[in-house]
């Protein structure tokens, strides 16, 4: 059993940066970890994913080249380093962890087993 929690959330202006941080407990060894977000009103989406030994990382388009996830096995934790906001990038953001063989759907919130509550993010403009 793997528990996330979330945090470093808030209420940021459009070009700001934010870094959200995910701590797990339990064993994530070869688990991918991921970011979701959901706006109100919209789908769940995909953010970014990272294997294990983060030689994999990927990105949804619409974050690439401003958002970096990056994780600290020796702590347990999962980060997504936020820059250049977007009033779009408004959403609860989701920590995901999961066993992914192949690398296969690492985009498809289905693939992961366990989940975080949620921070929000809001970026005003």
């Amino acid at each position: 059993q793997v528990q996330l929690v979330e945090s470093g959330g808030g209420l940021v202006q459009a070009g700001d940066s934010l870094r959200l941080s995910c701590a797990a407990s339990g064993r994530t060894f070869n688990y991918y970890m991921a970011w979701f977000r959901q706006a109100p009103g919209k789908e769940r989406e995909f953010v970014a994913a990272a294997s294990y030994s983060v030689t994999s990382r990927y990105y949804a388009d619409s974050v690439k080249g401003r958002f970096t996830i990056s994780r600290d096995n020796a702590k347990n934790t999962v980060s997504l380093q936020m820059n250049s906001l977007k009033p779009e990038d408004t959403a609860v953001y989701s920590c995901a962890a999961g066993a992914i063989p192949g690398s296969i759907g690492v985009d498809r919130g289905y693939k992961y087993d366990y989940w975080g509550r949620g921070t929000q993010v809001t970026v005003s403009s």
